[in-house]
């Protein structure tokens, strides 16, 4: 772990900063800490482990408490020592709870476990010396370096991998981070590791993301039409918390689009028609963007103080004071 965090290069930021030092990222987590962990019955049923931290800034995060910690200062549990963690994982696996539940592994999510890749490495290995099976889901936004992403490919067992856009600015403009790096990742996974893959997901956003929708599932399907993609319907929250719900008409016509598409396994979830506001274009934006949605994002971003645009927060002057990291929602649904 220590190499790893002198000059952190984990995710495509690339930062560079001795974290071990104190020294912080875009990510602005120095060592792993655990927001939470419980076992968990949502597929694949597992004990999952929540890391605080995430190198994204995603406008509509659901994880907003534990993505932009510690900036934003909400409670999380701490530091836990990763053969504890690892003895209490197998334990609660093996546990009456946990078999009647169906748990077979530890599902590490967040925030962006990536951040803290040689930590969970050391929880990977502490636990499979107790039992050598042990199954292991690695939930992921994606923006690893290629050698972060071979390492997370050899020790787990299932990936959960999100997709939030198929255009760069649109990807930008939810993110402040480009999509191409995830692209790239994406289809390393469907060409050499179809088989770990539990699902592409992808959160519809209306008016937001749409117009990346069928490029992207076209994206996917000339890779393989067999990969298994899940929509998950947007429900308003953090920056985006005023922002209407997807539509089921919306779901129904992103599955539409995947199978046009020729992907055979597509699948939609979530509550729908959660009523909110229009977005408003705001003048700052305009023009920077290609795309409407884009630019919509975009406009929540600049109207809770983002300034940097097209957003890039790796190279943001403002990284170590972003206002969206602190901001606090008016509802979460």
């Amino acid at each position: 772990m220590e190499n790893d965090l002198r000059e952190c290069i984990l995710c495509e930021h690339r930062c560079g900063v001795d974290r071990l030092a104190g020294d912080l990222g875009v990510c602005r987590m120095s060592t792993p800490i655990v927001a939470s962990r419980t076992l968990h019955p949502a597929p694949p049923e597992s004990y999952t482990i929540f890391v605080a931290g995430c190198n994204f800034k995603c406008l509509g995060c659901q994880n907003w408490t534990i993505s932009q910690f510690p900036d934003n200062r909400m409670a999380v549990e701490g530091y836990v020592d990763s053969g504890s963690l690892a003895r209490e994982s197998v334990r609660m696996i093996q546990s009456s709870a946990g078999i009647l539940m169906g748990a077979d592994r530890i599902f590490f999510s967040g925030g962006e476990p990536t951040i803290h890749l040689p930590f969970i490495e050391k929880i990977v290995d502490n636990a499979r010396r107790l039992r050598p099976k042990l199954k292991v889901n690695f939930d992921t936004n994606g923006f690893m370096t290629e050698k972060s992403l071979h390492r997370v490919l050899g020790f787990t067992t299932s990936l959960t991998f999100d997709i939030k856009a198929f255009y760069d600015d649109t990807m930008r403009a939810i993110s402040g981070t480009p999509v191409g790096p995830i692209l790239r990742n994406a289809e390393i996974v469907a060409r050499t590791a179809s088989d770990k893959l539990w699902e592409y997901r992808i959160v519809a956003i209306p008016e937001v993301n749409e117009e990346d929708i069928e490029p992207l599932c076209s994206f996917l399907a000339s890779i393989s039409k067999k990969l298994p993609v899940a929509f998950l319907a947007f429900r308003p929250n953090y920056v985006l918390d005023e922002h209407h719900g997807a539509t089921r008409e919306l779901m129904q016509k992103c599955v539409e689009l995947a199978r046009g598409a020729g992907l055979r396994n597509v699948t939609y979830a979530g509550m729908t028609n959660i009523p909110g506001k229009k977005g408003i274009l705001v003048e700052e934006v305009e023009g920077v963007y290609e795309r409407a949605g884009a630019t919509l994002a975009a406009s929540y971003a600049r109207s809770k103080g983002c300034t940097t645009h097209p957003r890039n927060c790796g190279e943001c002057p403002s990284m170590s004071k972003c206002p969206l990291k602190k901001y606090i929602p008016i509802r979460s649904c």
